[in-house]
């Protein structure tokens, strides 16, 4: 009876072991997957998140109320007295004195200051090629490859006075902006031998802006009518001149004769950068306009390049962006993003920026390829990566 009883407790035991030895096979399995998974997000994480090494940065000796500007691989502020120019790694390479009071406007090789009536040409060693008074206040002025121009006189009665850039006068304009008042100028071309301007009637019963483009020294080429849209920039990539309004991107060649066909709608978004390349389609960056006043961070992005028109979504929200050659690049407060114009996706790099500091502004790219960042009043070159 007691053998019997020993060999009953003994067959009763085994489906408990053989349940309890199942269970922990099903829970280590359990434990190798969680493990697997984790590891495949890890690699998907680092493949994602750039090394902070790829990444230096400068301190540059300037405040970001300085008016700093990107010029070719270098950078200017303008300190109320001189403007000065670094080297991206923020060493001084020239200063040059324009008294108080200027502004300046800049190509990738020369730069155009003005004071009062007094208007600078300088390249970009700092040498001087032209230092002379207008004899009228200089409403502003712009500088091209080959051609600088200044907009001289009252708001209403101004004259375009273009200059080569050794100050030798080439051609001036008055009759066609007439009762009109002048918002800007740019050149245009291969060499630059080529202008266009905007201007606004101010006088007539409704807002109408009114581009007009000339080949410098010889003649008037076109007219177009932009109606009472804000049209706030001008574009020329591939032998087109691509014109943004505030509601419509418009197409022109050279003489201002339209292509409809490249007409699109672009209302809500705002041209911020651009990349132009010397032959083919540029790619033309733009954000939601609610997102492009002083304080707003983006976090949408539009590249309209030839017929392709992407839109993008940023990992989170930033302070700014550019586009440079095939890579987007965006700036969070923490983070610097790169995608390629042709994905979606956007890799993450810490910004290194010294004792804890925060971005808080974007203020240009150098084509030496380094980010200009605000942290309040300081300002950082950020090496980009590639």
């Amino acid at each position: 009876m007691q053998g019997k009883g020993k060999s009953s407790m003994y067959v009763d035991r085994q489906p408990g072991n053989r349940n309890r030895s199942r269970s922990r096979q099903i829970r280590n399995w359990i434990i190798l997957i969680v493990i697997v998974i984790a590891v495949l997000l890890g690699l998907r994480l680092l493949r994602n998140v750039g090394h902070t090494t790829e990444i230096n940065v400068a301190m540059l000796p300037c405040y970001a109320s300085q008016s700093v500007t990107p010029f070719g691989d270098n950078v200017l502020y303008y300190d109320g007295a001189s403007i000065h120019c670094l080297t991206g790694a923020g060493a001084i390479r020239w200063s040059f004195p324009v008294g108080s009071g200027a502004f300046f406007s800049v190509s990738d090789t020369h730069l155009v200051a003005w004071a009062g009536s007094q208007l600078f040409i300088v390249d970009q060693n700092g040498r001087p090629s032209y230092n002379e008074s207008m004899g009228g206040p200089i409403q502003f002025a712009r500088i091209g490859h080959g051609y600088a121009a200044a907009v001289v006189g009252d708001d209403t009665a101004a004259s375009l006075v273009v200059k080569d850039l050794n100050g030798n006068q080439v051609d001036e304009e008055t009759e066609a902006f007439k009762n009109k008042l002048l918002l800007d100028v740019g050149f245009y071309g291969d060499g630059g031998q080529y202008m266009w301007t905007l201007a606004i009637d101010v006088f007539g019963t409704a807002a109408n802006t009114v581009m007009n483009t000339f080949q410098v020294g010889k003649m008037n080429t076109g007219v177009v009518s932009l109606g009472d849209a804000l049209t706030y920039k001008v574009l020329f990539e591939d032998s087109k001149l691509r014109v943004f309004t505030t509601q419509q991107m418009y197409t022109y060649d050279y003489k201002a004769v339209q292509d409809a066909s490249g007409t699109m709608l672009v209302y809500g978004w705002k041209v911020i950068d651009a990349f132009i390349p010397e032959r083919g389609s540029a790619s033309i960056l733009l954000a939601p306009t609610s997102q492009t006043g002083t304080g707003q961070s983006i976090s949408e992005l539009r590249v309209l390049s030839g017929n392709v028109d992407r839109r993008y979504t940023l990992p989170s929200a930033c302070v700014g962006a550019a586009v440079e050659g095939k890579n987007i690049y965006a700036f969070s407060d923490n983070y610097l993003y790169r995608a390629d114009v042709d994905s979606q996706r956007f890799y993450g790099y810490a910004l290194p920026l010294p004792n804890g500091a925060q971005a808080t502004g974007f203020l240009g790219i150098t084509k030496g390829g380094r980010a200009l960042l605000s942290s309040g009043e300081t300002v950082y070159s950020v090496s980009l990566p590639q």
